[in-house]
């Protein structure tokens, strides 16, 4: 794994928010990780038929699981659903809301990414994967709205914080449920990492 930089190396950064991360874990194995909860998945479209996703950006189609009428169930829906103004809503903001009336999603990923400024001669931005220590899958907390899911974010942990001003919320396997029965009150479940959950790989520009 290539070395983290350091704060001051990433701190002006781009401020955009999560728009790419990657599920490429096989897919028996995130169903199994979620089917561990006690709580198994069903399939009301039918069993998802795709590979492995190494990067799924806004627009494109990827599995969420929500809570149906016969339980936890895994769908396929569009990244980002449109404002009024047209414009994608991709990611949404957590702080001070309740969702307790909404359409809760658990987002399946093995890595999201994060990107700073152009190093020193080049022009492409600094592109960072970020995965969960000890987890080869977790959840991102999302909203499902007019057929389509958004990921929430929230003040960013001590992992992500030299790299951006946001994050994801994220969630270990275990807390799935957590998030689509609201099992635990919100602000336990929509908060910043603790410090040593994530870590951090530069993928572009590759190392020499």
């Amino acid at each position: 794994m290539a070395p983290v930089a350091p704060a001051a190396a990433v701190e002006k950064g781009c401020r955009g928010m999560c728009n790419e991360y990657q599920l490429i874990l096989p897919f028996d194995d995130v169903i199994e990780v979620f089917n561990r909860t006690g709580d198994r998945l069903v399939f009301p479209g039918g069993m998802p038929n795709f590979g492995p996703m190494a990067s799924i950006r806004i627009g494109d189609r990827a599995p969420i699981i929500t809570l149906g009428p016969d339980g936890p169930q895994m769908v396929v829906t569009p990244w980002a659903w449109k404002a009024p103004q047209g414009r994608p809503v991709f990611n949404f903001r957590s702080d001070g809301r309740s969702f307790a009336g909404a359409v809760r999603c658990l987002i399946p990923a093995d890595g999201f990414f994060e990107f700073t400024d152009p190093e020193p001669g080049q022009k492409r931005k600094t592109k960072w994967r970020f995965t969960v220590a000890g987890d080869p899958v977790f959840w991102i907390a999302g909203l499902v709205r007019d057929g389509a899911f958004a990921m929430l974010t929230t003040e960013p942990g001590p992992d992500i914080a030299p790299y951006h001003d946001r994050q994801i919320v994220l969630l270990r396997p275990d807390a799935g449920l957590d998030w689509l029965e609201l099992r635990k009150p919100e602000g336990e479940l929509l908060r910043a990492s603790p410090a040593g959950t994530l870590e951090v790989e530069k993928v572009f520009p590759e190392a020499a």
